[in-house]
């Protein structure tokens, strides 16, 4: 589970250091094969449970998800996360800086209850700041989803790290919400590019019409 715990947390920060969008997708992808790993150890005994948990994961974060983003990306025709809020170089430090926090947690968190993976732990809580960071610091709307993905990530990782005893049912339950949501991300990504050739979130500001109002403003005032 260690192995896997680093392999995560390294994806989060190719994903923070990287403007590439065709790769921050694969690096996702990657992340739902560690994930659909992780049901694997968790328990002594690998039962139908940890089976169907995995299959789902692979199959929707690995494979469906991931062809549906890449797909909304060819269609865009941008390749490329350009002038985010926060610059890569600063992200990664501030990668670091949310490393050690999710570290700084979960050694409180051990003072008061039994952990049996705290390295697992510690990786989901970076994943979860992780993608939050992505969905705060980013213009593109694609990359935004990521982020939206990757914070999943994080609540599924760290939710199998607090226990062995899990729900396969609150999880798939979960899966579900996040394929419903990322479909329809995908479908307002297709609309947004096909409208304003563009699939900036920042400039959604295009939509208002203050401008409007505010010239008919002055002409009423004339």
């Amino acid at each position: 589970m260690n192995s896997i715990a680093t392999l995560l947390a390294i994806t989060c920060m190719l994903l923070l250091g990287s403007s590439r969008l065709l790769v921050s997708i694969r690096m996702v992808a990657f992340q739902g094969i560690l994930l659909g790993l992780l049901p694997l150890f968790v328990t002594d005994h690998i039962g139908v449970a940890a089976v169907l948990l995995m299959l789902t994961n692979i199959g929707l974060k690995s494979i469906l998800l991931p062809w549906l983003l890449t797909k909304a990306l060819f269609e865009s025709g941008t390749r490329r996360e350009i002038e985010p809020f926060i610059g890569f170089g600063a992200s990664i430090l501030a990668g670091v800086l949310l490393l050690a926090v999710s570290g700084y947690i979960v050694n409180r968190l051990q003072t008061t209850a039994q952990i049996s993976s705290p390295f697992t732990l510690i990786a989901g809580f970076f994943m979860f700041f992780s993608g939050l960071f992505l969905l705060i610091t980013r213009r593109k709307a694609l990359t935004q989803t990521l982020g939206f993905l990757v914070l999943e990530n994080g609540v599924f990782t760290t939710g199998l790290s607090l226990g062995s005893e899990f729900s396969v049912f609150v999880e798939l339950g979960i899966l579900l919400d996040v394929f419903v949501g990322i479909f329809l991300m995908g479908i307002m990504l297709f609309h947004i590019d096909r409208e304003f050739d563009h699939i900036d979130a920042d400039r959604f500001n295009e939509l208002s019409d203050l401008a409007v109002d505010v010239g008919d403003s002055e002409e009423a005032s004339e």
